[in-house]
């Protein structure tokens, strides 16, 4: 590799600013990446880091609809001590976003918005994404970019998502029906730049980007970040599935104060969300094949906006179990946990294996990078995807070990 890779990110949040403090912390051997997997994991006895972009490479760029620096908004998130983001307080206050591509319709707890495009059709704006791309390239780094912005409000695919030539033309004429994640995806695709997508929003998840991305040889995937409850899910399920306990019900509701959590206490985009959430343990759980443990189960999700809380979300499940002859049990889950701290090593993952996908030659959708999705895509549309963690993990690492050879 003889360049850098830049990371982009539209939205310079909590998830992305922990993100670079924390790359930039590690350079400085003032912390560890736990959580990276990039980092930590093996391919054949050899550090797989080694075959990826290093983090000594590795820079940044972004979008967003608000004016501030990546240190103004890791400030004021609080997500990182006083103490760490001091040392990199320079490098931070460095990185600015370009001007957002935003309507309020998608993002209604956003309306404030001040740091916007503007353009007379969504295809101009599609425009203005592609030259920022294209000055980002002009130090001559590998390019991947990874949605960190909000959850738009839910959306089911249209007419104009069928394919490529109903979508162009509908960035042309401002269809309704496509949203600001889309318009960042079509212009990643179309100057080759791999998009994955950490929100459940219905971005590259639809016809029209999935035939771009095949004709370009471009990787995509998404979406929705498995950072916390469901993270959680996906551990437990496959175990009680293992020893054939049964299932009858489970409740999850989350509190949480951040951007992230303000958005969400909008119905609109918590149906984005839970659509996202709810999908997971049907196939987990395999229903069909195990009638008797696990064909009526009650699920239920819930997400709470509390100020007070801030990045800390905090996640309880009650999961009513029962075993021989029928007998109830349960179990009770309260997983204190940090959103953009679990969520930070995912975008670094995504963005080091995305571009060793677009290295390779392996365009299209990357189901391989389904171990860090809530809602996975697959390479057929309307499949099942696989939930398993431990299996997502098995896959992951075999893909990666056949691109390393």
């Amino acid at each position: 590799m003889n360049s850098k890779l830049r990371i982009l990110t539209p939205g310079l949040g909590a998830v992305s600013t922990t993100l670079m403090a924390g790359v930039l912390l590690t350079r400085k051997g003032l912390a560890k990446p736990v959580g990276a997997l990039t980092e930590y994991a093996e391919v054949g006895g050899v550090p797989m880091n080694q075959y990826l972009a290093a983090l000594d490479d590795i820079d940044f760029g972004a979008w967003d609809i608000f004016d501030e620096s990546a240190y103004e908004v890791a400030e004021r998130s609080k997500v990182l001590s006083a103490e760490h983001l001091a040392v990199v307080a320079d490098e931070l206050r460095e990185i600015r976003p370009k001007p957002g591509v935003f309507d309020p319709t998608w993002v209604k707890a956003l309306a404030d918005a001040n740091h916007t495009k503007r353009g007379d059709n969504l295809m101009e704006l599609a425009d203005q994404l592609s030259a920022d791309i294209e000055s980002f390239r002009l130090c001559g780094e590998r390019l991947v970019m990874v949605w960190c912005g909000s959850t738009e409000a839910y959306l089911e695919a249209q007419p104009v998502h069928k394919d490529l030539a109903a979508f162009e033309r509908g960035l042309k004429e401002n269809d309704p029906a496509i949203a600001p994640s889309q318009v960042y995806a079509y212009a990643a695709i179309r100057c080759g730049v791999p998009f994955a997508n950490g929100a459940p929003n219905l971005s590259v998840d639809i016809p029209a980007l999935v035939e771009m991305a095949e004709a370009h040889g471009v990787p995509i995937a998404g979406k929705d970040f498995k950072t916390g409850q469901t993270l959680m899910k996906t551990i437990l399920a496959p175990g009680l599935k293992s020893r054939r306990l049964g299932v009858k019900g489970w409740f999850s509701t989350n509190i949480l104060g951040n951007r992230d959590g303000a958005v969400l206490d909008h119905p609109d985009n918590f149906r984005t969300k839970e659509v996202s959430k709810l999908g997971v343990l049907e196939s987990l759980l395999e229903p069909d094949r195990h009638p008797d443990l696990y064909g009526d189960i009650t699920h239920e999700v819930r997400i709470n906006y509390y100020p007070p809380r801030g990045d800390d979300k905090e996640g309880w499940d009650n999961i009513d179990i029962f075993g021989w002859l029928d007998y109830p049990m349960q179990i009770k889950v309260d997983f204190l946990c940090r959103d953009s701290i679990l969520a930070a090593p995912i975008v670094l993952d995504l963005a080091r294996l995305m571009d060793l996908a677009n290295r390779k030659g392996r365009g299209g959708v990357q189901d391989w990078l389904g171990f860090y999705f809530k809602d996975p895509m697959t390479v057929t549309a309307g499949s099942v995807p696989v939930h398993d963690l431990f299996e997502q993990e098995l896959r992951l690492m075999e893909t990666v070990a056949k691109l390393v050879v």
